[in-house]
């Protein structure tokens, strides 16, 4: 089994750039981004992209199922999901039981999901495959991520993107630019007397010389960071290597979030109207070799507990609707079960994309059970078509020139 951490892929992924950012030295405080909120506030119409990584190759026929296929059944029969056990979506495909928020906002046109999404031949390493995902240079490792190089032509400006991790991930890597990273964990101002006389310390006094003014200022940027952002920030420690080993078991599947930590924390950024235009986070512990059914409904489940809400909440302000969500894992699971009632690495999967912006429905024709490529599924849409469309469509950008030439999109996928 090759287990993978965030932390592993960061070091082995060959993405140059990353080591450098992997140590934090793009990190950014509150006041940095609740001073830009004041400053320059994100346009109401300005659209913001999440992307929602899941690190481990989520297995894409438990997630969208094709249960009344005889051959899924046949492949996979002590790990196979039935017909009345799925969330139907019709064309004879079920959402995973772990999915019941996102089948809500399917009924709601909310949810999008593009099937068989993989590229040219693929690459069952966790690394070298999320390094081709995260930099869309399925030939040739680059040192520079996709949204990186989106960084470099948008003005070069770290805060246009913000990492919600303890690293930053490769796909924020530029040339000249690298994202701003901004970790969820532990904010607290004093409270009692203390907390009386820390607040009075951020009033503003007549006649004030400007360093004091600007002392204040900066104590009053930290108090409203708290307010705006308090139900998100939580007082843990790093444990993100020990939840990560964990995770490759399962062992952590269930009981704290740490992504809906994370999209809390990136829904308060939007409506205080931080000008970031693009943010990552990320939930692991997918690569499920063994005893794969339960782990994987509870990993959805966690998913869908943090997703459904922080969709809910974002479609209900005016900068919320302009959010578009972005899962994508980097690959999907053999076809064949294992003998441990596992799957081993796969190729071809589904990709979500869920928001107010996002005309709902399937895109990409669904893969064939019986047409494979030695065992595996044979990918229908290339993933760099849904970059390109992101970039074209969210971020006002020119895909080809980020994506080397690349000239795919998905028709459709969202309202412009």
């Amino acid at each position: 089994m090759d287990n993978l951490t965030r932390r592993r892929f960061l070091t082995m992924s060959g993405v140059t750039a990353a080591g450098a950012l992997a140590v934090g030295a793009t990190q950014v405080s509150w006041s940095d981004l609740m001073s830009a909120a004041v400053e320059n506030p994100l346009h109401s119409e300005d659209s913001v992209l999440v992307v929602v990584t899941l690190y481990g190759g989520n297995d894409g026929l438990n997630t969208v199922v094709p249960a009344g296929d005889p051959e899924y059944q046949k492949a996979r029969p002590d790990l196979a999901y039935e017909q009345n056990e799925v969330l139907d979506l019709g064309d004879g495909l079920g959402l995973n039981p772990g999915l019941k928020g996102l089948k809500g906002l399917w009924d709601d046109h909310a949810l999008a999901i593009v099937r068989g999404v993989g590229y040219p031949q693929p690459d069952r390493s966790h690394f070298r495959s999320m390094a081709i995902w995260q930099t869309a240079s399925p030939k040739t490792p680059v040192p520079t991520g996709w949204l990186g190089r989106w960084l470099d032509v948008a003005g070069a400006d770290p805060l246009h993107a913000v990492s919600v991790e303890p690293t930053l991930p490769p796909l924020l890597a530029g040339a000249t630019t690298a994202a701003a990273s901004l970790p969820v964990r532990g904010l607290k101002l004093p409270k009692g007397k203390v907390g009386t006389a820390y607040a009075a310390l951020a009033k503003a006094s007549p006649n004030e010389e400007h360093w004091q003014a600007t002392a204040a200022k900066s104590l009053a940027d930290l108090q409203n960071a708290v307010r705006v952002l308090g139900g998100a920030v939580h007082d843990q420690a790093e444990r993100e290597d020990d939840e990560d080993e964990a995770r490759t078991k399962g062992a952590s599947a269930g009981g704290g979030s740490q992504l809906g930590a994370q999209l809390d924390l990136v829904a308060g950024l939007v409506e205080a109207g931080v000008p970031t235009r693009a943010y990552s986070v990320s939930l692991g512990g997918f690569d499920t070799h063994a005893d794969e059914r339960g782990t994987q409904e509870r990993l959805l489940g966690e998913l869908d507990g943090a997703l459904t809400p922080f969709v809910q909440r974002m479609r209900k302000t005016d900068r919320g609707k302009q959010v578009v969500v972005l899962v994508y894992s980097e690959f999907g699971r053999r076809v064949h079960a294992n003998g441990s009632d596992g799957t081993d690495h796969g190729t071809a999967g589904p990709l979500f994309m869920l928001g107010d912006k996002i005309r709902g429905g399937f895109y990409g024709a669904q893969p064939s059970l019986t047409d494979l490529s030695n065992g595996d599924l044979v990918a229908t849409t290339d993933f760099r078509d849904v970059y390109g469309t992101v970039l074209r469509d969210v971020l006002g950008a020119d895909g080809e020139k980020i994506l080397d030439g690349h000239q795919g999109n998905v028709d459709g996928l969202l309202k412009v």
